[in-house]
């Protein structure tokens, strides 16, 4: 009877043996197959995001007033202030547009139909303005929102500046130019419009109230002369020239 048992227990032991074997083979089969379906739905992956960089990468194109302003105006204005350096030369540093909402103390309704329209028109999301002090004869309280602000930079600025100069101000009733007097003694100029409505942006049939806004010009000038030349070479359309611009260059 032992040596049965002992046999029993050698058969027993190999083909447990040789179970294993089996099971290992079988998992190294499989193994290879797994790797080469990783790596295909790697390579599918790899050649739909290849598209996807490629046009995240796209360039983007430059406005065309900075590229004229670089080729035509900076050799201009070298010339006519008499300077030898390119970067003495004055340049727009930002563009300011502000509407201002008096009557939303009593509709703020007015204020997110305000914020939608300036977005249209400039390409980038308001600020919404609060009063910082109370004025009890306006009936306006500290932290009241009051108006809408925008400030371009860049690009985009140089694109409004753009469309302001070539579209939106040829539209204005009776124009006969921009007023060259308001500069603020250090080369930043001021344009206020009346009608909101002359941007092409706007839908006029949606537009339920007419507003008006402020846009300033702030650069780098040393002097109302040099603001003015830079703003009349960049396409400002002002009313006319005199002897004037040679006092506040002087």
């Amino acid at each position: 009877m032992p040596a049965l048992w002992r046999g029993v227990g050698k058969q027993l032991m190999a083909t447990g043996k040789e179970n294993q074997r089996d099971k290992s083979g079988a998992a190294g089969k499989k193994k290879p197959a797994q790797a080469g379906a990783n790596g295909g739905g790697k390579a599918a992956a790899e050649q739909q995001a290849a598209p996807r960089a490629e046009s995240a990468v796209e360039e983007k194109v430059p406005a065309r007033l900075w590229l004229r302003y670089q080729s035509e105006i900076v050799p201009a204005l070298m010339l006519e202030l008499k300077l030898k350096n390119r970067l003495a030369v004055p340049r727009l540093e930002k563009i300011v547009i502000n509407m201002g909402l008096g009557e939303a103390r009593e509709n703020i309704k007015l204020l997110d139909t305000a914020v939608e329209e300036l977005a249209q028109i400039t390409g980038q999301r308001p600020v919404v303005t609060r009063a910082r002090k109370a004025i009890s004869n306006f009936k306006i309280r500290k932290g009241m929102p009051i108006g809408a602000m925008v400030t371009l930079r860049g690009s985009r600025m140089y694109e409004f500046f753009d469309r302001l100069v070539t579209v939106a101000l040829p539209r204005v009733r009776d124009f006969r130019g921009t007023n060259e007097k308001a500069f603020d003694g250090r080369g930043d100029y001021s344009l206020g419009i009346r009608e909101h409505t002359i941007f092409p942006e706007l839908d006029i049939e949606k537009v339920e109230r007419v507003k008006g806004l402020t846009i300033s010009f702030v650069s780098n000038a040393r002097s109302d002369y040099e603001g003015f030349c830079l703003l009349k070479l960049l396409g400002m359309p002002f009313r006319g020239t005199g002897p004037e611009r040679e006092n506040n260059a002087a």
